[in-house]
């Protein structure tokens, strides 16, 4: 019993005494520090980042950042996070299960943000932009980035980060360079998935510059501006008075060059646009990409322009960014970011059918001639995803919302196409037509009825219509969009259509 005990009590004093870290010796010449030299061991939770979690007040946390083996540590990225409640609650998204999940759901009950000094330089960038385009750039060459009339995630994100890097890596102080957001800023209310990204990574949309807040052609006058193009080989048409200021293209497809003078051309077989702007901040200013907010809308370019890393154009450069950004992801990963995203751009819930229409949108303009006078016929296409029963049903006046949008946009006809996927899982297309006479409504009618091989189409009875100017059609075969873009050009193109 007396050798049990003794057994027991020098168990206990092994147990209790400190813990002794491990040294890279060999055994022989281990050697064992002095009491004077064990740090205490603790368990109990110190860090102030516990504090924050528990509190859900703001706390500040240091990263350190290794650039190489010769320079250790490069810069320290301060980092804040609050803790709050969501507002909002996400039943349909498919956002990767965790341990907390078990006891509180599958929809996160918390929101953490997170604030960092990368993100506050970006803002300051920003705001020192738009207050130097309110001065009239002074003394300096308005360089604009610009990408494609679309407001989709992977140009706005391009659009921001490169004209930033130039910003940053610029050796000259003869430029402004400002990035200019290709559609006016009212029309940024229906795309809810760019809303939900610029204020998830903090980005001050007041300090975003859009197309209708600036006057390029001002600048052109007297000849200080400067246009680096993205994403595209062409300037869009509404700003093609300004292709000769074109100075740069970065990201364009490898074919013949549009514009000769042009000598700096980057092109963008290999990988996404935002994946080619990260690659380059790995290249020159890594500490830019320490905060979670500039990973973020990297990462949301990346992952929707190759529909998750799955699409077949997505290359191994992409797969592989993308893994080095995952800290923007967060706690949803990459699935879960992509398909809060996707969830985001088909989320009508928050629009009125004028922003429905405006998301995605385009219009004609077609020239008829009587006699001396000339006068100008516009016709528009949108183009939503779901039917045109769930457009009609998303208020209780749609005849004159959609009349109310042609005014707005200053349409003689407006042609509204429906993709979507019914409760079997089957493709169907819709197609509701607008105009302002009844003369026009049927000169429409009958062009598409000269061209049922292209356009078959079905009636059908939906109440809330106007009978003498509104009608809509089921689309009796898979029919592409780029055929009634096509129709509609050729509606146009006809001498006596209008």
């Amino acid at each position: 019993m007396l050798i049990v005990k003794e057994e027991l009590r020098t168990r206990n004093e092994v147990l209790e005494s400190p813990r002794i870290p491990l040294l890279p010796s060999s055994p022989s010449t281990m050697t064992m520090p002095s009491p004077q030299q064990q740090p205490p061991y603790v368990r109990a939770r110190h860090s102030p980042c516990f504090d924050g979690l528990l509190r859900g007040h703001d706390q500040t946390m240091q990263k350190k950042i290794i650039v190489s083996d010769d320079e250790e540590v490069m810069t320290i990225e301060k980092t804040s996070y609050k803790v709050t409640r969501m507002k909002e609650k996400l039943p349909s998204v498919l956002l990767p299960l965790s341990a907390a999940s078990y006891y509180h759901g599958i929809s996160p009950q918390l929101e953490i943000v997170e604030y960092s000094e990368s993100i506050n330089k970006l803002n300051a960038y920003l705001k020192a932009t738009k207050d130097d385009v309110n001065a009239g750039v002074p003394a300096k060459f308005l360089r604009a980035v610009i990408a494609s009339d679309h407001a989709d995630v992977g140009s706005v994100a391009s659009t921001i980060m490169y004209s930033y890097y130039l910003h940053v890596t610029s050796k000259s102080e003869q430029f402004c360079t400002v990035p200019i957001i290709n559609i006016d800023r009212a029309n940024l209310t229906s795309h809810v998935e760019l809303n939900w990204l610029l204020d998830s990574c903090q980005i001050d949309h007041s300090s975003l510059i859009f197309v209708d807040e600036i006057d390029l052609s001002y600048y052109d006058l007297f000849g200080s501006l400067k246009i680096v193009l993205l994403k595209c080989n062409k300037i869009s048409h509404k700003q093609e008075k300004l292709k000769h200021a074109v100075v740069e293209m970065f990201h364009c497809t490898k074919s013949e060059t549009i514009y000769p003078w042009v000598k700096t051309i980057t092109t963008g077989e290999e990988s996404t646009c935002c994946t080619a702007i990260a690659e380059k901040f790995f290249t020159h200013s890594p500490e830019i990409l320490a905060g979670k907010s500039i990973n973020r809308i990297l990462l949301a370019g990346i992952l929707l322009d190759t529909g998750n890393l799955r699409d077949p154009h997505c290359s191994d450069k992409d797969k592989y960014t993308a893994s080095l950004l995952i800290n923007g992801a967060g706690r949803y990963g990459c699935n879960g970011l992509y398909q809060l995203l996707k969830y985001k751009m088909h989320d009508l819930s928050s629009l009125q059918v004028s922003d429905i229409l405006r998301k995605d949108f385009k219009k004609w303009t077609g020239q008829e001639i009587s006699g001396e006078s000339r006068s100008f016929s516009q016709i528009g296409m949108s183009c939503i995803g779901i039917s045109i029963g769930q457009l009609l049903a998303h208020t209780k006046n749609p005849a004159q919302e959609i009349t109310y949008f042609q005014s707005l946009e200053k349409l003689r006809a407006l042609i509204i196409v429906s993709g979507y996927y019914n409760e079997d899982k089957n493709f169907k297309r819709e197609i509701l037509v607008s105009a302002e006479s009844v003369k026009l409504l049927e000169s429409l009618l009958f062009f598409f009825d000269f061209n049922a091989s292209r356009l078959p189409l079905k009636s059908l009875h939906i109440a809330g219509l106007k009978k003498e100017t509104m009608k809509a059609y089921e689309i009796d075969k898979i029919t592409s969009r780029k055929i009634v873009e096509h129709l509609i050009n050729e509606f146009i193109g006809t001498s006596k259509a209008l």
